[in-house]
């Protein structure tokens, strides 16, 4: 299959693996403590927080990916303060990529965590406390390893939906091979080209893959199967 492939396409993937792999990690370090928020909490602020969120799930990737660039341009405040700090502008940059992966791909994470830890309930915490666990210990010795069916879902549909991200990736990252070109970009530029064997290959890929997610939600997670 892949004698199909060109070295451009094959970067394309290597690159996509990467910014995915990177995003899902920063994703659940970004996103355990804002979920076991939203899940615990009676303030008045867990709706407005909890849309934030969610935004990505409704607002189009193009809107999102059009103020992104905004905040992050030359006359945004995001880019005004990474060129204060010295490390030039996001747009068009692998690492402008990662932000913007991070931010659409929030609510892939957050929700299935937030849903885990809603699902623990009180009970074995307060027995925690009773114990003399202290919350910090309580939540790495109980809600943890109580939640790691949420934790998988999270981590897949995190790593998933970043793998076929598209409008977003395309307003921040642009289309440039080898730095910020992800495997939906080659897709494009081989249609477009009338390269119709190489985008099949690569549509091929991403098929397995999305099978290969959905199998993988259906048969590890250990909350959907049958007692």
């Amino acid at each position: 299959m892949f004698d199909f492939l060109d070295p451009a396409d094959l970067a394309a993937i290597w690159l996509t693996v990467k910014l995915a792999g990177l995003t899902t990690v920063l994703l659940l370090l970004i996103g355990t403590p804002i979920a076991w928020w939203l899940a615990r909490t009676g303030s008045r602020w867990k709706g407005p927080v909890g849309a934030i969120v969610g935004l990505p799930l409704v607002l189009p990737p193009a809107v999102l990916g059009f103020y992104l660039l905004v905040l992050m341009g030359p006359n945004g405040p995001v880019g005004a303060l990474t060129q204060g700090l010295g490390l030039g502008l996001l747009p068009f940059t692998f690492a402008g990529l990662v932000v913007a992966s991070v931010i659409y791909s929030m609510p892939f994470v957050v929700q299935p965590l937030q849903n885990a830890f809603e699902a623990i309930g009180e009970r074995p915490l307060e027995v925690a406390a009773t114990l003399g666990a202290k919350p910090i210990d309580a939540f790495f010795t109980v809600a943890v390893p109580l939640a790691k069916p949420g934790f998988l879902t999270a981590a897949i549909l995190g790593f998933a939906h970043t793998v076929g991200e598209f409008g977003v990736v395309l307003m921040i990252g642009g289309n440039i091979p080898g730095k910020t070109q992800v495997v939906s970009m080659a897709i494009y530029n081989h249609v477009e080209a009338m390269e119709y064997a190489n985008a099949h290959v690569l549509a091929g890929i991403l098929l397995v893959f999305s099978f290969v997610v959905l199998l993988a939600l259906y048969t590890l997670n250990p909350s959907r199967k049958r007692p």
